[in-house]
């Protein structure tokens, strides 16, 4: 099993940038691959990107050209690179694990292990 925990979240304008950092622990980082997903209030929570042990990362379609997923398998460590930040990017950002990937691994049910989630708020 491996603990998530998120930080770097915040209040910034609109066109400014943040770097969200997931923490993890518990096993060997390495095997995992790493997603982060985003839920505002009412809404589902919803996909934002993955990127899986080695190869190509994935992006919601909102995202593309804006955000940026990167892992640092020595300070097992996933982070995410926030730039060009819009209002509707306000959201509790979720860092999410496991163990498998797939080309469209989009759906937070095939996450197996989560953090409690970072408060981005982007002010207009």
């Amino acid at each position: 099993q491996v603990q998530l925990v998120e930080s770097g979240g915040g209040l910034v304008q609109a066109g400014g940038s943040l770097r969200l950092s997931c923490a993890a622990s518990g096993r060997t980082f390495s095997n995992y691959v790493m997603g982060w997903f985003r839920q505002a209030p009412g809404n589902q929570r919803e996909f934002v990107a993955g990127i899986p042990r080695s190869g190509n990362t994935l992006y919601a379609d909102s995202v593309k050209g804006r955000f940026t997923i990167s892992r640092d398998n020595a300070k097992n460590t996933v982070y995410l690179q926030m730039n060009s930040l819009k209002p509707e990017d306000t959201a509790v950002y979720y860092c999410a694990a496991d163990t498998s990937w797939g080309p469209e691994k989009k759906n937070s049910y095939e996450y197996a292990y989560w953090g409690l989630g970072t408060q981005v708020t982007v002010s207009s």
